[in-house]
């Protein structure tokens, strides 16, 4: 049995990604397959498709998924036939959501809340993650703390400006003039046009910085770090070197991957049906036009989040 999905064979622009037809795959040991309705696209997606990270033999993108799961492999307890999903199967394995259907450890799913549709819970998993990840995990922000967001209406940033807001921190964006309403819609205390002012002065010392952008980005954001502050890059394992620059000022400063994990996709859960968080959806295109959604990716200049829709 055979399904449509986004296929390459070859590294490149978004004109390389294609429908191509494969084989339907089947659930192993521990696993779920999951009849696709949306899949979630995010800046690694361009990435590899440029040959980023690839290995020659991958050839297929996505890892952001909503879906209902159509049939459980052997020795799968916590979900069942019909049950309706979301999650980022094997991060940072290749998984293949731009597909109508996709296998999954069954712990690296949880049910859909009731209140987001397949579109927006598509748009929830690796980016929502990466925030919860770098906000909770790493930099552990607690009630009172200055919180800086570079990129703050992006993908990530506008899910970590809600996430900081739960925490009970002071959150301030960098982003253009035209984004600010977008994001003091969401909580942000204060923003910074970061093409009419330097944020490292702007702001006034930081506890945490979120970077999802990277190079000079990074050593300006450790000077708006107060003693004891932590910045958490998102942007590239090269930025591992702001460590050593970090440790000299009382500072702490690097590189943070997201994983696959099902208790921190239970906290967003948590947090929707709180009605503390929800994802934005910037562009929603089928599935056929993959390549028009990585176009739109890589003019850098996406509002939340773009979502391919399967069923």
């Amino acid at each position: 049995m055979t399904m449509r999905a986004i296929g390459q064979d070859e590294f490149g622009g978004p004109e390389v990604l294609k429908v191509v037809e494969v084989e339907r795959p089947e659930p192993g040991v521990a696993e779920v397959l999951v009849r696709v309705h949306a899949a979630g696209v995010n800046p690694t997606d361009s990435w590899h498709r440029g040959s980023g990270g690839l290995r020659e033999e991958i050839v297929r993108l996505g890892w952001d998924v909503s879906g209902v799961v159509e049939a459980v492999g052997i020795g799968v307890t916590t979900l069942a036939v019909g049950d309706e999903v979301f999650g980022m199967p094997r991060h940072p394995a290749v998984a293949g959501t731009y597909a109508e259907y996709v296998t999954s450890p069954a712990r690296h799913l949880v049910r859909k809340p009731a209140g987001l549709d397949h579109t927006e819970a598509a748009a929830l998993p690796l980016t929502g993650m990466t925030a919860w990840q770098a906000l909770v995990d790493t930099a552990d922000v607690r009630p009172g703390q200055r919180v800086l967001i570079h990129a703050a209406a992006g993908g990530v940033g506008h899910l970590a400006v809600q996430i900081a807001k739960a925490r009970g921190a002071y959150v301030i964006g960098t982003a253009r003039a035209a984004k600010h309403d977008f994001l003091r819609g969401l909580g942000a205390d204060e923003l910074i046009d970061y093409t009419e002012a330097d944020f490292e002065t702007a702001t006034g010392p930081v506890d945490v910085v979120i970077d999802t952008i990277g190079g000079e980005y990074g050593p300006r954001s450790l000077r708006a770090l107060r003693e004891g502050g932590i910045l958490v890059s998102l942007a590239s394992p090269a930025e591992a070197y702001l460590a050593e620059q970090a440790r000299p000022l009382g500072k702490r400063a690097g590189f943070m991957a997201v994983e696959a994990d099902q208790a921190g996709l239970r906290e967003l859960v948590a947090l929707v049906e709180a009605g503390q968080l929800r994802p934005v959806l910037d562009t929603v295109v089928p599935l056929e036009l993959a390549s028009k959604a990585h176009e739109l990716l890589d003019t850098g200049r996406v509002q939340g989040k773009i979502v391919l829709t399967v069923v």
